[in-house]
């Protein structure tokens, strides 16, 4: 495994090697070393078919960093710098996650993320810094203009909930 960072302080691409052969696939998804000063306490799984969008979700309070990776199929992932003096605060870092290209990444806290199902199938592990808060869950919409995020789809299925977050304007009008 190797760690590649990227023009946002803090998020990494981790780059694995698959081993596949006629009875499957192998990759090495997480190494503690790699995240000394963190403490990962909760895991979920997502499962998502084509053309789902999920996202963009943050926690206002109880923030997480969050390690994600494809165990199978194909994700767009996404991550919006939420982080009020950051140099790229309200930009966007967009990659695929495959199991294809065993390709995971770390996202620190303060940031939102969503991701787009490219594939039939998309399971998604993820791991987290801090237990899901509910009460503290919102979201960005994914089409917002001004995040100027460019997705490969124009309809994508999305969730009721994920329909009524919010733009960018008044996330920074509640929470900055």
């Amino acid at each position: 495994m190797k760690i590649k960072s990227t023009k946002f302080i803090g998020l990494k691409v981790i780059l694995s090697k698959s081993f596949k052969d006629n009875r499957g696939l192998f990759k090495e998804d997480f190494k503690k070393k790699f995240f000394k000063n963190r403490n990962f306490v909760f895991g979920c799984t997502s499962v998502s078919k084509k053309n789902v969008l999920r996202g963009l979700h943050l926690q206002t309070k109880k923030k997480q960093s969050k390690y994600v990776s494809v165990l199978k199929g194909a994700i767009l992932d996404v991550a919006v710098d939420l982080r009020k003096n950051s140099k790229t605060f309200g930009k966007h870092y967009k990659i695929v996650l495959s199991d294809e290209n065993a390709k995971s990444i770390f996202i620190p806290a303060g940031f939102a993320h969503g991701f787009l199902g490219l594939k039939k199938e998309n399971i998604i592990y993820y791991t987290n810094t801090n237990y899901r808060s509910q009460k503290h869950e919102i979201g960005l919409l994914w089409n917002d203009k001004n995040l100027k995020i460019h997705w490969p789809i124009k309809k994508p299925i999305i969730s009721k909930k994920d329909k009524l977050n919010l733009t960018f304007k008044k996330y920074n009008q509640i929470y900055l």
